[in-house]
């Protein structure tokens, strides 16, 4: 099966290094049809060309922090596609001082700020998005980070705010199964992304990887979109409330090296 003749949006993309533009390329070159929605204001130019790239003639801003702008969105989307069949969010953000200090010291804005772009949207997104689903179906897929399992350097409030994300997909799943809708996340190992920078360490760790993980290399934008393609078509219709890991098995790993290698 195929996501041939699906229509879709996908929130997220920042730039060509973007996960979210990894799983909008491999969305496209299946055949599907594609809206996508920016969040950041500065990011429309470089969106509205990768969108149009891809064949895309809706692109709209979203302040995520408004439930207004979401519906607006929305009813964009409903006048433009009708109906839609996936969604992807893609997004996450926390003050980059919030992730430089020890845990502790984290601020209350830093932490709401963070929870708020980075998992409430997950919701209000879901929300709007359920009345433009077909009755009987609709996949929704978010993306996590190990942090969230585990204590990651310097992913702090990230790794909690993810581990609330990942949460909220099982009782989403839950809560929209009855009607056939499915919601899923996928881990992702490191990716080198405008916002992987904002993470000190990320580069250390970015070259370390390959060392550790089960499959010595790092993964790709296509292999994660591989994957978001097959959560988003029929051939995953049994699959809801997952966290798919697309991390080279890192996350199998109780320590980062073998001692006697």
């Amino acid at each position: 099966m195929s996501v041939a003749g699906k229509s879709g949006l996908v929130f997220g993309v920042a730039n060509d290094r973007s996960i979210a533009w990894g799983i909008a390329q491999a969305l496209a070159a299946d055949g599907a049809r594609l809206g996508f929605g920016y969040t950041v204001p500065v990011l429309e130019s470089r969106v509205v060309r990768l969108a149009q790239s891809v064949g895309s003639d809706w692109i709209e801003y979203c302040d995520l922090t408004s439930d207004d702008s979401i519906a607006d969105t929305f009813e964009s989307a409903r006048e433009h596609f009708g109906e839609i069949d996936f969604l992807v969010h893609s997004i996450a953000f926390a003050p980059r001082d919030d992730l430089t200090g020890r845990f502790f010291e984290t601020t209350r804005e830093g932490f709401l700020t963070a929870h708020e772009i980075s998992v409430y949207s997950f919701l209000a997104l879901t929300r709007a998005c359920l009345p433009l689903f077909p009755d009987g179906s609709g996949s929704i897929l978010t993306l996590t980070y190990h942090g969230a399992q585990k204590v990651m350097p310097s992913y702090k409030v990230m790794g909690v705010a993810k581990a609330a994300l990942e949460s909220m997909v099982r009782y989403l799943a839950d809560d929209l199964g009855p009607q056939g809708v499915r919601v899923n996340a996928i881990s992702a190992g490191p990716v080198r992304t405008l916002a992987s920078g904002g993470v000190k360490g990320f580069k250390d760790f970015y070259r370390a990887f390959p060392d550790a993980a089960p499959l010595r290399r790092h993964v790709t934008q296509e292999e994660i979109g591989g994957v978001a393609r097959f959560l988003c078509d029929e051939d995953s219709r049994g699959i809801t409330g997952e966290v798919l890991y697309v991390d080279s098995g890192f996350h199998v790993l109780g320590a980062m090296a073998d001692l006697d290698r």
